[in-house]
Formats: structure tokens, sequence, C-alpha cells
């Protein structure tokens, strides 16, 4: 096997490692996850539900590309993308609050950036992600970061990141 391959197995196997402690995590408070995905376009949802058992404790993923999409699937409001900008903390905390508030599930995750090769700018260069996390009526955290890589790497390094903080805010209410 070669070392791209080594590696690629090597992320599989983590992946799988916090989607188990995620899982069981969720189904100790028996709270449900919502996501709200731009930039990863789903892959935080699929990651979820590649595991067996995961209609227990994922309720759905948003995937709203277009700053349409952010307005009419998630209420983010189109003066608030116009004014920040659609990768920004705002639109982040906006996009999974609204998830929460459309899903009934009790804990959210959103991502919104620029994956590339292009989009980016010298503000927001490629590889930057915006991510919010909540919990209902109770908690929202958001965080920005920046990946470096292609397009591929980014939105898998951007999902890992949001499942990984998921994880963190479960065991901080534990």
């Amino acid at each position: 096997m070669d070392s791209l391959g080594l590696d690629r197995l090597v992320e599989v196997q983590a992946l799988e490692g916090l989607l188990t402690a995620l899982a069981q995590g969720l189904r100790s408070q028996r709270w449900r996850l919502v996501t709200a995905e731009s930039c990863t376009g789903g892959l935080v949802a699929a990651a979820c539900t590649s595991i067996a058992g995961s209609s227990d404790w994922f309720e759905r993923g948003y995937v709203t590309y277009s700053n349409e999409a952010k307005t009419e699937s998630l209420g983010v409001p189109a003066e608030l993308i116009e004014r920040h900008g659609a990768v920004s903390r705002e639109v982040a905390m906006a996009m999974v609050m609204g998830a929460l508030q459309r899903s009934g599930a009790q804990v959210g995750v959103a991502t919104t950036g620029i994956a590339g090769p292009g989009g980016g700018s010298p503000r927001k260069p490629v590889g930057t992600v915006w991510f919010a996390w909540a919990r209902a009526q109770d908690f929202v955290e958001a965080e920005c970061r920046h990946f470096p890589g292609d397009r591929t790497r980014v939105r898998a390094a951007a999902t890992r990141h949001a499942l990984q903080r998921v994880r963190s805010l479960l065991e901080a209410t534990a």
C-alpha cells in the first residue's frame, strides 16, 4: 500500500472512532443532531449516516450551498449575508440556529467556507471555514479555521473538525 493509501486508511479509522464516540454521546443524552452545510456539501451528514444505527441520533442535514438556499431553508436573513458575506461568523451562527429551529434537534453544527480552488480573497483566502455549534436554547459557539490543501483536503478537514467539536460539546455537557 502506498503512503497515500495508508494515510486515507488512518483517516477513515480515526473518523470511525470519532463517529462512534459521537453516537454514544448523543444516545446517552437522548439528543439528535442536525447539520447545516455549505462548503462541506453534505459531507458531515454523510459521515454521520455512514455508521449503522445513526437513525437513533441523526435528525437531518441541510445542504444550503447558495445564499438563496440559506435564506429559504434556514431563515438566514439576506441582509445578514449581504452585510457580512456568506462566509462569516454571523451567517454560520444563523445557519445553525435556523437548522435547530426547523428540525427539533437538540444539537446542531453549521459549516460555511471557501473550499477552492477559486473564490478566495486576501481577507478570506481559500481554506477559510466558519463553523457554528449550538445546543437548543442555551449555547451557540462559532469559530473560524483555515485549512491547507486542495478542495478535497479542505472539505475533509472541515468535516472532521465539525464532528470533533460536536463531540467536545457533548463531553462538556455530560
